[in-house]
């Protein structure tokens, strides 16, 4: 069993969780439920990043103390992502002291590097991104992701992380691990970043008291970055903790293309400077857009995730934005309307009529026409060769699944979906039942029985990470017991499969 740990971006707590979020939450949730299906060991942290200038001003707008604010936003956060199934297996907030100890622990460690001084700075800085800015950074003298906030001139005495000096080694580390950045539109946009050189930055401010103090100088707190990007080693225990050994280094950072270079520059020149080692892999996932523009609370497009979760259920929301959007690149939609005309349009044909109706069929024949019980397997039968349709759904599932291709995996298995809706139609059980009845050999009809229910037990495998739930009902249905087995076990699982189980409409249609 291999370790496995793996976390998000941890949301920021200046409003609700939004589409955007859940994206990303839900693409880790299915790669955490992957890994733990093939094997791994796996720790799924998620959390919150609580400090900072835009998180004060977001309090004071809503006439609460930060601590009380940022208390609020988290309740929030927890109960959306347990109402979508989310299995973290830890929540880690930047106002915990279990946090705080640790990012003080580390700034110490990099003191000793020697790759703090002090400095004035002077420049433009973003609050929405919690970044200083170039000029050359702005358009028309607003940030690009956040036009709506004004850019604040700041003038103030800072510590500053020679960030300049790791700019070679950051740059041999990318080449030789290809891997670390990804996908690869991703890391040539590192790797170009490289190239232009890089500037020290600011590890401290003077000016903001919403922070984690920076150690042995007073008036000072860790600039939100250099607080928010240590959680995923505060998570499990450092500097000293008895779990920081065993799960770190991490193997996969989940991050938005929009904070790459925290992640994929800043955070392991961190690393470094303390001696410590670097995550296995960042994957910067693309943003949904609408008409263009990137989904955000700040820019007002946005949907409710309670109210989508209440149209189809937390399943049919988790598969649509993981079947519709990419996992490697962005999505676009033209509006809000357009997004849920696009859902509605997923759940009819995909779950409903698709997947919903091969089950209710295939289950409605074994009982008819077996008395439930589900035919052993059989060499050879009627029509194409679904079983080995279903071991070529497997094996690309898993290879996609595998390189983190989280949309081409689900297709693989709704391919298997559409396969076996072929074969019961190019079959036809109920005509093999009609000349069994006339003195035909039962073999044909057991044959294709059985490759049926053997191809929703793994499609049923297949769906586990992303529609939990419902994939449960499906290897219930089928005959199988509680939740899908792992895959090194689902071939002797499927062998086993006795009876199948009516159950309730997998997927209502929508009105």
């Amino acid at each position: 069993m291999s370790a496995f740990y793996l976390t998000t971006a941890i949301d920021y707590s200046n409003g609700e969780p939004h589409l955007g979020h859940t994206v990303e939450k839900v693409g880790a949730d299915v790669i955490a439920r992957y890994r733990r299906a093939v094997g791994d060991d796996v720790w799924f942290v998620i959390g919150m990043d609580e400090h900072g200038q835009k998180v004060a001003q977001a309090a004071e707008q809503g006439g609460r103390s930060p601590q009380e604010w940022v208390d609020e936003i988290a309740a929030t956060f927890v109960s959306t992502w347990a109402g979508l199934d989310i299995s973290n297996d830890d929540f880690i907030r930047t106002t915990e002291p279990r946090h705080e100890d640790g990012v003080q622990a580390l700034m110490e460690r990099i003191r000793e590097s020697d790759d703090f001084y002090s400095a004035k700075y002077e420049g433009y800085y973003c609050a929405g991104c919690e970044a200083f800015k170039k000029e050359d950074e702005l358009v028309d003298g607003e940030c690009s992701l956040h036009p709506q906030r004004s850019i604040e001139w700041t003038d103030e005495e800072n510590w500053f992380f020679r960030l300049s000096s790791y700019r070679d080694f950051l740059l041999e580390h990318i080449q030789e691990n290809p891997g670390f950045v990804r996908p690869a539109s991703r890391r040539n946009e590192i790797l170009k970043l490289l190239e232009g050189g890089l500037d020290d930055i600011s590890a401290s401010r003077s000016r903001i008291s919403w922070g984690v103090d920076f150690p042995g100088v007073e008036g000072h707190s860790v600039y939100v970055w250099f607080d928010a990007l240590p959680n995923y080693i505060t998570a499990v225990g450092y500097p000293d903790g008895p779990a920081f050994s065993d799960r770190w280094p991490a193997a996969l950072h989940i991050i938005g293309k929009d904070i790459t270079r925290f992640h994929c520059v800043i955070w392991p020149a961190m690393l470094r400077s303390a001696g410590l080692e670097l995550p296995e892999t960042v994957w910067a996932h693309g943003f949904i857009n609408f008409s263009g523009g990137k989904l955000s609370k700040s820019s007002g497009k946005s949907l409710e995730i309670p109210e989508l979760v209440e149209r189809h259920g937390a399943d049919a929301l988790r598969y649509f934005l993981m079947r519709e959007i990419p996992w490697d690149s962005d999505r676009n939609f033209g509006s809000a309307d357009d997004f849920v005309a696009q859902f509605d349009q997923r759940v009819t044909t995909d779950l409903a009529n698709d997947l919903g109706n091969l089950l209710n069929r295939v289950v409605a024949m074994v009982t008819k026409y077996r008395d439930g019980r589900v035919p052993p397997p059989t060499d050879g039968g009627p029509g194409p060769d679904l079983a080995a349709d279903t071991a070529r759904a497997l094996a690309e599932y898993r290879e996609k699944m595998d390189d983190y291709r989280l949309h081409l995996g689900i297709a693989a298995a709704f391919g298997l979906v559409r396969a076996a809706n072929s074969f019961v139609d190019e079959t036809k059980p109920w005509a093999l039942s009609k000349a069994e009845g006339d003195g035909a050999a039962p073999q044909a009809l057991d044959s294709v029985l059985g490759d049926l229910v053997r191809a929703l037990g793994a499609t049923a495998a297949m769906l586990a990470p992303f529609m939990p739930s419902k994939a449960r009902e499906i290897w219930i249905a089928v005959g199988g017991e509680g939740d899908p087995p792992e895959f090194g076990a689902l071939d002797e699982a499927m062998g086993g499969l006795a009876a199948v189980r009516k159950g309730d409409v997998l997927f209502p249609r929508p009105e």
